[in-house]
Protein backbone atom coordinates (compact mmCIF):
# COMPACT_ATOMS: atom_id res chain seq x y z
CA UNK A 1 0.00 0.00 0.00
CA UNK A 2 1.59 3.26 -1.15
CA UNK A 3 0.91 6.38 0.86
CA UNK A 4 1.25 9.68 -0.94
CA UNK A 5 1.21 12.61 1.41
CA UNK A 6 1.14 16.14 0.05
CA UNK A 7 0.00 17.74 3.31
CA UNK A 8 -3.13 17.67 5.49
CA UNK A 9 -4.99 20.09 3.20
CA UNK A 10 -4.06 18.71 -0.23
CA UNK A 11 -4.01 15.21 -1.72
CA UNK A 12 -2.48 13.92 -4.92
CA UNK A 13 -5.25 12.48 -7.14
CA UNK A 14 -4.14 11.48 -10.66
CA UNK A 15 -7.63 11.73 -12.20
CA UNK A 16 -8.12 15.33 -11.07
CA UNK A 17 -8.01 17.92 -13.82
CA UNK A 18 -5.23 20.48 -13.78
CA UNK A 19 -2.34 19.68 -11.47
CA UNK A 20 -3.85 16.52 -9.94
CA UNK A 21 -4.07 18.04 -6.46
CA UNK A 22 -7.33 17.91 -4.49
CA UNK A 23 -8.21 20.30 -1.68
CA UNK A 24 -9.18 18.57 1.56
CA UNK A 25 -11.86 20.39 3.56
CA UNK A 26 -11.19 19.81 7.24
CA UNK A 27 -12.84 22.33 9.51
CA UNK A 28 -14.20 22.23 13.07
CA UNK A 29 -17.38 20.40 12.06
CA UNK A 30 -16.48 17.86 9.40
CA UNK A 31 -13.95 16.37 7.03
CA UNK A 32 -14.68 16.17 3.28
CA UNK A 33 -12.79 15.50 0.08
CA UNK A 34 -14.18 15.38 -3.48
CA UNK A 35 -12.37 13.16 -5.98
CA UNK A 36 -12.89 13.03 -9.74
CA UNK A 37 -14.37 9.62 -10.59
CA UNK A 38 -15.67 10.32 -14.09
CA UNK A 39 -14.39 7.10 -15.67
CA UNK A 40 -15.78 4.71 -13.04
CA UNK A 41 -19.11 3.24 -11.95
CA UNK A 42 -20.02 2.66 -8.28
CA UNK A 43 -19.23 -1.06 -8.70
CA UNK A 44 -15.67 -0.17 -9.76
CA UNK A 45 -14.93 1.94 -6.67
CA UNK A 46 -13.83 0.58 -3.30
CA UNK A 47 -13.26 2.80 -0.25
CA UNK A 48 -12.18 1.33 3.08
CA UNK A 49 -10.61 2.47 6.31
CA UNK A 50 -7.76 0.39 7.70
CA UNK A 51 -6.79 1.77 11.08
CA UNK A 52 -6.27 5.49 10.38
CA UNK A 53 -5.58 4.92 6.68
CA UNK A 54 -8.22 5.73 4.05
CA UNK A 55 -7.69 3.32 1.16
CA UNK A 56 -9.27 4.21 -2.20
CA UNK A 57 -9.23 1.83 -5.16
CA UNK A 58 -10.75 2.44 -8.61
CA UNK A 59 -10.51 -0.24 -11.28
CA UNK A 60 -12.20 -1.31 -14.47
CA UNK A 61 -11.12 -3.93 -16.94
CA UNK A 62 -10.82 -3.35 -20.66
CA UNK A 63 -13.85 -1.53 -22.03
CA UNK A 64 -14.76 0.68 -24.97
CA UNK A 65 -14.18 4.38 -24.33
CA UNK A 66 -14.13 7.51 -26.48
CA UNK A 67 -10.36 6.93 -26.61
CA UNK A 68 -10.72 3.30 -27.73
CA UNK A 69 -10.26 0.18 -25.59
CA UNK A 70 -9.14 1.33 -22.15
CA UNK A 71 -8.51 -0.25 -18.75
CA UNK A 72 -7.85 1.93 -15.72
CA UNK A 73 -6.70 1.38 -12.16
CA UNK A 74 -5.99 3.96 -9.46
CA UNK A 75 -5.09 3.18 -5.85
CA UNK A 76 -4.25 5.75 -3.21
CA UNK A 77 -3.96 5.57 0.57
CA UNK A 78 -4.11 8.63 2.78
CA UNK A 79 -3.65 9.05 6.52
CA UNK A 80 -6.74 10.58 8.08
CA UNK A 81 -6.21 13.71 10.19
CA UNK A 82 -6.01 12.95 13.91
CA UNK A 83 -9.26 14.81 14.70
CA UNK A 84 -11.34 12.71 12.25
CA UNK A 85 -13.47 9.84 13.57
CA UNK A 86 -12.35 7.00 11.30
CA UNK A 87 -15.48 4.97 12.16
CA UNK A 88 -17.71 7.65 10.62
CA UNK A 89 -16.14 7.69 7.13
CA UNK A 90 -18.74 7.53 4.35
CA UNK A 91 -18.41 7.73 0.60
CA UNK A 92 -20.95 8.40 -2.15
CA UNK A 93 -20.74 8.90 -5.88
CA UNK A 94 -22.48 12.17 -6.80
CA UNK A 95 -22.48 12.57 -10.55
CA UNK A 96 -18.87 12.03 -11.56
CA UNK A 97 -17.45 12.94 -8.14
CA UNK A 98 -16.65 10.59 -5.27
CA UNK A 99 -17.48 12.50 -2.08
CA UNK A 100 -15.84 11.18 1.10
CA UNK A 101 -17.00 12.62 4.42
CA UNK A 102 -16.37 11.94 8.09
CA UNK A 103 -17.39 13.40 11.42
CA UNK A 104 -14.94 14.84 13.88
CA UNK A 105 -13.95 13.11 17.09
CA UNK A 106 -15.65 14.52 20.18
CA UNK A 107 -13.58 17.22 21.83
CA UNK A 108 -12.11 16.22 25.16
Amino acid sequence: MTQIHVDDRKWDWPLQSGDGIVDVHNDEDKFEVDLDAQYFTPQEIKVQVIGRILDIHFEHNLKQDKLGDVSRQVTRSYKLPEDVDEKSVKSALKGSTLVITAAKKPKK
